[in-house]
């Protein structure tokens, strides 16, 4: 029996690339990812949907998922926008949003009047040079500039192959301005610090299922966590040779890594 299956009580899970591929479609489920969710569901462990989904609302983006099938709600998805939002409320923050429009909801309760932060997302159509220069502008013009990135991916996988994720455009504004970026999404380790707290399980006790060998797996691991990585998704061969990032096990999807899981409870 694989011995990083033992002694868990709690699973997070990565959505694109573990769940579903998107794409302007919507969308499609990978192979086994529906039953997957369900027999986790039915085993009693606690479960974390981990997510650094930026371009739609939680409760739009869990009724997509709904709609494939996938037994999901929003309270069980730990995201980056909600996260920011108790940020820029804490410390008395008016954001600049360069964000995707379907995410802007999210922030309707936070002042926006007079910014002094920007708030960066996966902007997708919306990463316009126009646009990416008048948050330039916005954070060049501070004495102490404050940006705030919801996640650094570099990218991600549609249905129509890889697309640019908004770290690259995170580390442009962070070179022009010469500012470090706050990351809230993964791999911040208080993203997965606040999911194994909304879950109740010590990290030792946790494995987070991936398929970004960073943002996923290596986060995971500093915080003290099992991680996997599985085959599908933006994962690629080149993965596996990674220079400080090593997986506790690689598995060629999610499926696989329940039917290890569940042979040890």
């Amino acid at each position: 029996m694989a011995a990083w299956a033992r002694a868990v009580r709690g699973l997070l899970l990565d959505v694109s690339g573990v769940l579903y591929d998107s794409g302007g479609d919507g969308g499609v489920p990978i192979a086994g990812s529906v039953e997957a969710v369900r027999r986790i569901k039915a085993s009693g462990l606690k479960l974390r949907f981990c997510t650094n989904e930026t371009q739609a609302t939680r409760e739009k983006f869990v009724k997509k998922l709904q709609g494939m099938g996938f037994d999901i709600s929003v309270d069980e998805v730990t995201a980056p926008a909600p996260a920011a939002c108790h940020i820029l409320k804490e410390r008395s923050l008016r954001p600049h949003l360069l964000v995707h429009n379907d995410l802007i909801p999210e922030f309707a309760e936070i002042d926006k009047a007079n910014p002094n932060c920007v708030v960066i997302g996966d902007a997708a159509e919306n990463f316009t040079y126009a646009n990416l220069n008048e948050a330039f502008r916005v954070l060049i013009g501070m004495e102490k500039p404050v940006l705030i990135s919801l996640g650094r991916g570099r990218y991600y996988k549609e249905t129509d192959g890889l697309k640019l994720d908004v770290g690259a455009y995170m580390k442009a504004l962070e070179y022009a301005c010469d500012v470090q970026a706050e990351v809230v999404g993964k791999p911040a380790k208080m993203f997965f610090e606040s999911a194994l707290a909304e879950m109740g399980v010590p990290p030792q006790q946790a494995i987070m299922i991936g398929d970004d060998i960073v943002n996923d797996v290596g986060g995971a691991q500093r915080c003290g966590m099992r991680a996997l990585q599985v085959r599908t998704g933006k994962y690629r061969p080149c993965d596996e040779n990674h220079p400080h990032v090593k997986p506790d096990a690689y598995v060629n999807n999610l499926a696989e890594a329940v039917d290890v899981i569940l042979q040890q409870l």
